[in-house]
């Protein structure tokens, strides 16, 4: 079965590790089991299949899945699962991750992805969503997202312009 983890993170080829590390950071921090795996929709779909068929198994809650360009590893996530899907589009270099955003945003009615910006910053921002996710059922991580957002509180008031 495999050991137990809360957050599944899965990017569609290992150049998107980069975007995707501040994902991990943020669970790091915040000290919640997760896994991360290169499984590409395109170039390896039925390994996807069967990783993301079993991760209910181990008690994952909450699947954030990132890709660039096509970006159809969200979608295709989603659509072998009833957890949560968070989907990253990553940057690319032609058209600067506006591919990989309408490509994770567009999916059809009964396979809902929650989409983030493009980039590092959705990146973090989908670990931050998926920590809100299962902290609706943990009151330790309801805690740690309370200092959590108090801490970027108090960055901003400490700012001072001369």
């Amino acid at each position: 079965m495999g050991k137990t983890i809360k957050v599944a993170v899965i990017m569609g080829s290992k150049s998107d590790l980069e975007t995707v590390q501040e994902t991990i950071n943020v669970l790091k921090e915040l000290n919640v089991s997760y896994e991360a795996k290169v499984l590409s929709a395109h170039r390896t779909p039925k390994d996807v299949v069967a990783y993301v068929e079993k991760l209910s198994d181990r008690g994952t809650q909450v699947v954030i899945a990132a890709a660039g360009m096509s970006a159809a590893l969200a979608g295709t996530v989603a659509a072998h699962t009833i957890l949560p899907v968070i989907g990253i589009p990553i940057e690319t270099r032609n058209l600067r991750g506006l591919d990989s955003l309408l490509s994770t945003v567009q999916m059809p009615k009964g396979i809902p992805v929650a989409c983030m910006s493009i980039g590092k910053h959705g990146a973090q921002n989908a670990a931050i969503l998926a920590v809100q996710i299962l902290a609706l059922q943990d009151d330790r991580l309801l805690k740690k997202m309370i200092k959590f957002k108090e801490k970027m509180a108090q960055a901003i008031r400490k700012i001072k312009i001369s």
